[in-house]
């Protein structure tokens, strides 16, 4: 396991869709870090702007790898963990939006509270524009985490955690090879839920508070908020993750499945426009009990470098 003594070659993934003002920050964050970035693989989700002429100009810290279609967030991270993976040896990855600013001091506290421990995953504290932390990417605690493994990780200044978001995400690279990338089909929402719950199943992670990032959303939503035609992928992707994903005991799927069906009781009855939410939860419900994901291989196929990179990654 890398310890901090040994200088941990942590690699950033960064993906990209027509926010270049945003990613501008993002970049020069990341090479500001007080903890040296070994890379930053920024995936450019075949976005409109110029997006990708800021990675390309922003030094060769930054490897950009560029997708001739949008896959989504959960199709860019798998993409961009597969080349991490593939052509730049790290030993820990460092996941993030193009909207997520870290603070200087943000990997650095990250590894801090992660050395000389077992965890495997570690996440900051994520806060809005005005410093509130952001409801959006709260974590979920461990539940009947032990009296020992809550001190362990209290004396840190750290929580024990069930799951992380993608907006700010360190994950231990030899963890990603044994269990594989997010999966591409998810395309938006609950990828990162289903990806660290599946990294966390029998392993230990950490919420770092002294680790903060800034996530720059338009406002500041929770996660029941008014979602309108993207209940689609809410409803479609917790069905996939509750029948076919590794990440949940089965009395965990019944825990999150209720908690997932108050909130979106709690949406539907704060919505405006509820002909909107309830086409997306049919759709939802079809999608997702009569379909599966596919492959990332063949999801992420056609892409060059990439397609090779996530193939690679899931034979071995």
């Amino acid at each position: 396991m890398p310890s901090r003594s040994a200088s941990p070659r942590v690699v950033a993934v960064v993906v990209a869709y027509n926010r270049r003002d945003l990613l501008v920050e993002v970049l020069a964050a990341l090479a500001a870090q007080e903890s040296p970035l070994a890379r930053v693989v920024v995936v450019d989700n075949a976005s409109t702007d110029d997006s990708a002429s800021v990675a390309r100009e922003a030094g060769d810290l930054v490897d950009l790898v560029r997708l001739a279609r949008n896959t989504g967030g959960a199709g860019g991270f798998a993409a961009g963990m597969a080349v991490a993976l593939a052509d730049h040896a790290p030993d820990w990855l460092w996941l993030m939006d193009d909207d997520t600013v870290p603070t200087e001091s943000a990997l650095a506290e990250l590894l801090a509270a992660l050395d000389g421990t077992d965890a495997v995953v570690a996440g900051s504290r994520v806060e809005w524009f005005d410093g509130t932390e952001h409801p959006m990417n709260t974590p979920r605690p461990k539940p009947f985490a032990g009296r020992a493994e809550r001190a362990a990780a209290s004396a840190r200044g750290a929580m024990p955690i069930r799951s992380t978001s993608f907006v700010s995400m360190l994950v231990r690279a030899d963890v990603v090879r044994e269990i594989g990338l997010p999966i591409a089909d998810y395309f938006i929402w609950n990828d990162d839920f289903e990806y660290s719950t599946r990294a966390l199943r029998g392993r230990r992670g950490l919420h770092v508070p002294a680790s903060v990032v800034v996530h720059k959303t338009r406002v500041l939503g929770s996660t029941d908020a008014d979602p309108g035609h993207r209940f689609y992928y809410e409803v479609r992707n917790k069905l996939w993750m509750f029948r076919r994903s590794q990440g949940l005991a089965p009395w965990e799927k019944v825990l999150y499945g209720g908690s997932s069906a108050l909130r979106w009781l709690r949406t539907g009855l704060r919505s405006t426009d509820r002909a909107t939410l309830a086409d997306g939860w049919r759709r939802g419900w079809r999608d997702g009990t009569r379909f599966r994901p596919r492959p990332n291989a063949d999801a992420l196929a056609g892409l060059g470098r990439a397609s090779d990179a996530v193939a690679a990654t899931e034979r071995s």
